[in-house]
């Protein structure tokens, strides 16, 4: 059996989920408490951190931008990243847009606060982190929304890693309603086409302990 070592609302751990989900791959879900840096999960991941891949045949990924890698060139048959170069390097450029700027300058600051600090004994969040989070928030969702016009996908005419990478990240922030649709409709009818997907059904059945999310996280039509 194929074991992912994951938090519920990490956007990374979400993406790799929807990666598997999409390329129909088996594998079992084991919440990590990375905070409790237990010794038997550093001895596979140094780092510490989530998520973590474990294939049957004892093969130890982590993290994920080499989990969504290795699964791209282990099963290509479903492919994520694209068929030709020139696809690739428009995925590639989004996910890392999502993963490294949306991630800092609006995921970490608003479920860095609201989510992570909380689980790990952190104490409330940070007022002026919140903030500024919202306000990133504002400024990307336009991005977004021009992507979702623009192309059939966000990098293109077929759906790929870029949207699982946003929508992961979205997911988060739409789990706690922090995410304000009216300022893009568009990027919000691409993120309803999104979640309406097979593969993402587990993740709106997330239910973390000590948060309940927004009416209308579930919603395939918000």
């Amino acid at each position: 059996m194929r074991y992912l070592f994951h938090l519920p609302l990490s956007p990374f751990c979400r993406k790799v989920r929807l990666a598997l989900a999409e390329k129909r791959l088996p594998f079992e879900l084991r919440v990590e408490k990375v905070w409790e840096r237990r010794s038997d999960y550093l001895d596979m991941n140094p780092a510490g951190t989530v998520p973590t891949m474990l294939e049957d045949n004892g093969l130890v990924v982590p993290g994920s931008g080499v989990i969504c890698e290795f699964l791209e060139e282990a099963y290509p048959d479903i492919p994520l990243l694209g068929q030709s170069r020139y696809e690739r390097v428009e995925i590639r450029r989004l996910v890392a847009w999502f993963d490294e700027k949306f991630a800092s300058e609006v995921t970490d600051r608003l479920n860095g606060q609201k989510y992570l600090r909380r689980i790990a004994g952190g104490g409330a969040a940070d007022a002026s982190t919140l903030r500024l989070g919202y306000a990133s928030l504002r400024e990307h969702l336009p991005y977004i929304g021009w992507l979702a016009e623009t192309r059939r996908y966000l990098a293109g005419s077929s759906i790929s890693l870029a949207d699982f990478a946003a929508a992961a990240h979205l997911s988060v922030l739409d789990f706690a309603g922090d995410v304000d649709w009216s300022v893009s409709p568009a990027a919000r009818d691409w993120y309803a086409q999104i979640k309406s997907r097979p593969s993402f059904r587990p993740l709106l059945a997330d239910r973390v302990p000590g948060m309940v999310a927004a009416p209308h996280y579930a919603n395939l039509d918000f």
